[in-house]
């Protein structure tokens, strides 16, 4: 049951680091989540936003880091 305990701990930090790193990259103006191959499409009621550019550049650089890891973890 700790071990539960701990993992929901650790998700609970790394949810708040991700939003606080978001927040501090829209005070500088980087464009996450607005780049240019974001598809966004506005209807009359309706609005369609699908991030595809910026849900690529989050899977590469997540890719990275976790190779990066694999490698010192070993």
């Amino acid at each position: 049951m700790g071990s539960i305990g701990r993992l929901l701990v650790i998700a609970g930090l790394v949810i708040t680091t991700v939003g606080a790193f978001i927040m501090f990259l829209s005070k500088v103006n980087i464009p996450i989540g607005r780049l240019p191959g974001d598809i966004v499409i506005h209807r009359k009621n309706f609005t369609f936003y699908f991030p595809f550019a910026t849900s690529i550049i989050l899977s590469v650089l997540l890719s990275l880091l976790f190779y990066i890891i694999s490698r010192f973890h070993k």
